[in-house]
């Protein structure tokens, strides 16, 4: 009988890791230092199916939401699609990165992901809520004032890309069964 590769020991690990640093959503953070970015990279990366790699980081990214809706009020928001479609374009470059995995490809990936999350989110942001006018000035206006957010997301996904990227590689040395792709 074979083992669906969605449950093979590898996948549990991954899935194990992502959600850990999932977990750190609940804790006291700054602003945007969150473990989001680098789980949709990381899982874009590591788990093979396309599909899974983007539609399981979006999963904890659900889940954590609901978490924080119960516990804080405020798992719910108005530009969400453009907060998921971000992670889900940040997973899908983690699968484009597979195989290149080196620790300048994983900086660079992790700042243009933090990137991508500010632009689009931000552009949700001017879209979604009438903080601002819509207008080219009203946008720049949005993408200036997501400035100071900016360094928590770079330092956030820097950080988590690399517990991730660093916990799967020691682990990879360490416990190469545990990783192994089957």
């Amino acid at each position: 009988m074979n083992k669906s590769p969605i449950l093979s020991s590898r996948n549990k690990f991954l899935l194990g890791l992502m959600l850990l640093a999932a977990l750190t959503r609940l804790f006291p953070h700054p602003f945007n230092f969150t473990p989001i970015g680098a789980i949709a990279l990381f899982g874009g990366v590591y788990l093979r199916d396309r599909r899974l790699s983007i539609l399981l980081p979006m999963a904890i990214l659900f889940l954590s939401d609901i978490l924080l809706q119960i516990t804080f009020g405020n798992g719910f928001y108005k530009d969400m699609i453009f907060v998921y479609g971000s992670f889900a374009l940040i997973a899908f470059g983690g699968s484009i990165l597979r195989g290149h995995e080196q620790r300048q490809t994983i900086m660079v990936a992790s700042l243009c992901s933090s990137i991508l999350f500010f632009l689009v989110t931000n552009f949700g942001v001017w879209f979604s809520y009438n903080t601002y006018p819509a207008t080219f000035q009203g946008l720049v206006s949005c993408y200036v004032a997501g400035i100071p957010f900016f360094k928590g997301t770079v330092m956030g996904d820097l950080f988590y890309n690399l517990t991730l990227f660093g916990t799967y590689f020691i682990v990879s040395r360490r416990f190469p069964s545990l990783v192994k792709v089957s």
